[in-house]
């Protein structure tokens, strides 16, 4: 293997292991929230989880990073 094709592969790695670890946080959240979790891209942290209760409608800057959904678990119908 080539030097080139190691550094994507590790880079690779890395990048599902944010968005694994962001995936696995926005799953925790939504089971004590009534609003979807958000992953979004990052620039630091490769993927984040942000909870649309925190924003209310997201800003059109944060709308355009969104990865993935997870929706609320929370629901007051009976």
């Amino acid at each position: 293997m080539n030097a080139k094709a190691t550094r994507y592969s590790n880079e690779y790695r890395a990048d599902q292991t944010a968005y694994v670890a962001a995936l696995d946080q926005a799953h925790a959240r939504a089971f004590h929230s009534y609003f979807n979790q958000y992953i979004l891209t990052d620039d630091e942290a490769g993927y984040i989880a942000v909870d649309e209760g925190d924003y209310g409608a997201l800003p059109l800057g944060l709308m355009d990073r969104v990865v993935d959904t997870v929706p609320g678990k929370l629901n007051d119908e009976f």
